[in-house]
């Protein structure tokens, strides 16, 4: 079973900076990719950032040239830094994590992260 726990998310000022935490647990042969999402009031979930084991990365148009994603080396823990925020980046911030269960059965599992609330208010 994977578990995955998000953290850092709390209240910013417009421009200001958040940095968001990522950490994938449990029984599990390998991550192929992580990623964060976001669902702000009255709208649909959305891509923000993900990474891929190879090291690849992409982002929503929305946060293009503000938000970055990085991560471990080991690919079991990721971060999104964002910048220049902006209040319409006020959402609940969701991890996803993908990868393969065992080596033996080939299962894929794709897990979430409770979220973690980030607001940008003056």
């Amino acid at each position: 079973q994977v578990q995955v726990a998000e953290s850092g998310g709390g209240l910013a000022q417009p421009g200001g900076s958040l940095r968001l935490s990522c950490e994938a647990s449990g029984n599990f042969y390998t991550i192929v990719a992580m990623g964060w999402y976001r669902q702000a009031p009255g709208k649909e979930r959305e891509l923000v950032a993900q990474t891929n084991s190879g090291g690849g990365t992409s982002y929503g148009d929305s946060v293009k040239g503000r938000f970055t994603i990085s991560r471990l080396n080991a690919m079991k823990t990721v971060y999104l830094e964002m910048n220049s925020l902006k209040s319409e980046d006020t959402a609940v911030y969701y991890c996803n994590v993908r990868g393969y269960g065992s080596l033996s059965s080939q299962s894929s599992f794709d897990a979430w992260g409770r979220g973690t609330q980030v607001t940008v208010s003056s």
